[in-house]
Formats: C-alpha cells, structure tokens, sequence
C-alpha cells in the first residue's frame, strides 16, 4: 500500500486543526475581507477585525471537508455572480453523474480553472473531484492549507535527481489510479503552469506520469486508456484579471533569461484571478475517451493522446471579442468571428489593461488572448490573412 500522506489532501480528523490556523492567518483574512465585507470597511483596521470575527464564528462548527466543502460552495457561488458576467456550460449533460472521470484541461488560473469546474459539476448533480497542484503553490502555509483542505493532492515537481523525480512521478500517478478506483473523479491540468501565454499544448511528460501507475501490463499506456475515463475540458475567459502580471513575466524572462518569483506572488495571484473580473467564461465538456470505444481504440501512443487532447481542447474554447481585438492590436486579421457580441463594459476592462501594461509588455499581454487564434490555425485549420507572432 502506497504511502500517499505527503501529497493527500487533508482528511477529516484534519479539519478542525487546518481551520482554526487558516482563520487566524492575517493573509487569510485581508483576502476574505473583500469577500464578506461591504467595499467600504474592505482594508480597514474595523473590516479586518469585523472579517476574523466573522469567520470564527462561520467556521467554529467545521468537523469535516464536505462541511467545509459546503461553505466554499456558497462563496464560491458568490464570487461567480460577483466577477463573472454570464457563466457558461456545455457537453456536460452528456456526462453520467454517478461516473467517475480523469477530466483534463488547458490552465489559465491557478484556482479558478478547477474551482469552477467543481462548481458546475457540483451544481450539475456530480460529486466533486480531487483536483492536482504543483508543489510550487504550497511553499505558503495558508496556500497549502487552503488548497488541500478543498480536496487538492500535491504533484511533486521541485524533487531533485532522478531516483527521487521517478519515485514521486510514480507515486502521483498511483494516487490518481487509486483515487479514479474509489469512485473519486480527478481534475488535472494538461501541463505544469499556467499556459502564461495562451499556447495550450499538452505536456506529454505529464501524460506519461499519468502510465506509470500501469507498468503491471506490457504497455503501461495501454493499461492506462484501459481503465480510464478521459474527459478534455475547455475553460475560456474573456478577461484574465492576471494577465497583466503574466506579460510582466514573460516580458522578463524574453530580456534577461530568468524571472525570480517575489515573495507570496503566487498568492497574491490566486487572489487576483478570484475576486478579478472575468466576463464572460465558459466551460465545454468535450467527448469522454471511454475505455474500449473508438476514440480509445485509435490512440495508441502518448503522441497520439496529446495530439487529440491539443485538437478537442483548443475546439472547445470559446472565442470572445477580447481575442479578436488582441489578435487584431498586433496586426492580425483573423478570418474567423467572435461567437459573442461585445459588451462595452468588458472592451473598456480590456483596453484598461492593455493600457497599463508598460510598452515592452503589452505583446505579451496580447499573445495570452491572441494566441487562440493561432491555436484554431494550427490545430484545426482556419485560414487567418496574416500570421501571428508567438
């Protein structure tokens, strides 16, 4: 029996404990404030103390995840009505709510992309998953509390030497086998990071980690599309309230080759993609690869999964006019529509944010919603007057 204490997330006997030290976290409660008080107390010495009041008192009957799992959703649903304008769900319906899935997805938001999936499949009658982090994101104490009391599972990536990387690559891929046989569906991203400039591509390292957990067999990926219910899912915003930051990154990295993380900036960022506008979003469940039906029997290699992967998720994401006008800032004439109207409210978000990228970043804050496009071109063949820059 595997030893799976490490990467887990918390447990019930777990609970009270991660509660009481996640609420007397002042970070915690600066974040919770813009949630739970009015814009007038938010950063005031009176809301931070009416905010740790609030939730001693909302938290101190918390025994178990599924409590606390019950609280998020209400907030959760909150933060949706508050930051998105019109959320967005198709392909689900197709779905069985009493199966269970490995439900892969591109990665835009560190949170959100998997927040919200547990969010519309809860609402659809699903029983919610467990969702894969990076080890990066719980350097912080309040992060990782946060995350693995919601039923997030560590993948260790920073493990150093070969041995050890094998070791815990192994380990993950057998806390997911296990997991998807309990009955527990498992929400993962279809590569480390976040895609900071909107190029989804599947990571076929991070799908061969998937078949270790399957070397019983001849051919471990063989075993793997066996005994697994693919799900590709597609998560499109119309804003990415983070994209900003993102450009400021990419943009250092293109000049000096490196970009060192300041202290609590992946934090600050599961902030801002939380209580950020958003616009519209929208979430397409593609086609379930079922073990033994046709899309299962045509893929017969790690290529060939992130090939279809690549293809259904990049048709499934839905273009909005913020990608028509980014593609259109850089020179580009895409042949294809926007599949909304545009809102002036969300056009004047964007171009607030594009203006407020200093002039060496705005390319690159372009390239995140631009690069759909491309994608479309690439993958699946549409015609675009001109070509866009990566």
């Amino acid at each position: 029996m595997q030893d799976y204490d490490s990467i887990r997330p918390y447990n019930d006997q777990e609970v009270p404990g991660v509660v009481q030290r996640v609420v007397n976290n002042p970070e915690f409660g600066k974040a919770a404030s813009k949630v739970v008080m009015p814009p007038l107390l938010q950063n005031t010495a009176v809301g931070d103390w009416a905010t740790r009041l609030f939730l001693r008192l909302r938290t101190r009957g918390l025994k178990s995840v599924e409590d606390c799992q019950l609280i998020i959703a209400d907030y959760f649903e909150r933060l949706v009505d508050d930051t998105i304008t019109d959320l967005s769900v198709s392909g689900l319906d197709s779905l069985d709510p009493q199966g269970t899935y490995l439900f892969m997805s591109n990665h835009r938001d560190i949170v959100m992309d998997s927040g919200l999936l547990n969010f519309v499949i809860h609402n659809a009658g699903h029983e919610t998953c467990r969702m894969a982090v990076g080890d990066n994101l719980l350097e912080n104490e309040l992060a990782a509390d946060l995350m693995r009391i919601n039923k997030s599972f560590v993948v260790e990536r920073s493990v150093s030497g070969a041995r050890a990387a094998l070791s815990a690559y192994t380990r993950t891929s057998s806390y997911i086998r296990d997991s998807l046989a309990e009955g527990v569906s498992i929400w993962i991203a279809q590569r480390p990071g976040r895609a900071k400039d909107g190029w989804d591509r599947t990571d076929a390292a991070l799908l061969k980690m998937l078949t270790l957990a399957h070397k019983e067999v001849e051919e471990p990926f063989d075993g793997f599309i066996a005994s697994v219910t693919l799900v590709p899912v597609s998560i499109s915003y119309e804003i990415d309230p983070c994209a900003g930051r993102k450009a400021h990154e990419l943009a250092m990295l293109a000049e000096h080759g490196r970009y060192d993380k300041a202290f609590e900036e992946d934090l600050n960022s599961i902030i801002a993609g939380m209580v950020g506008q958003k616009g519209r979003v929208h979430l397409h469940f593609g086609e379930p690869v079922v073990p033994g039906g046709m899309a299962a029997q045509a893929l017969h290699d790690i290529d060939d999964l992130a090939a279809y992967l690549d293809r259904t998720i990049v048709s499934g994401m839905r273009i909005y006019p913020t990608h028509i006008a980014a593609a259109a800032a850089l020179g580009d004439a895409p042949a294809i529509q926007a599949e909304d109207a545009p809102i002036a409210e969300i056009m004047d978000l964007f171009e607030q944010a594009k203006s407020a990228c200093p002039e060496r970043e705005r390319p690159f804050f372009l390239l995140q919603y631009a690069n759909l496009l491309r994608n479309r071109a690439e993958l699946l063949g549409h015609v675009h007057k001109s070509g866009l820059v990566q």
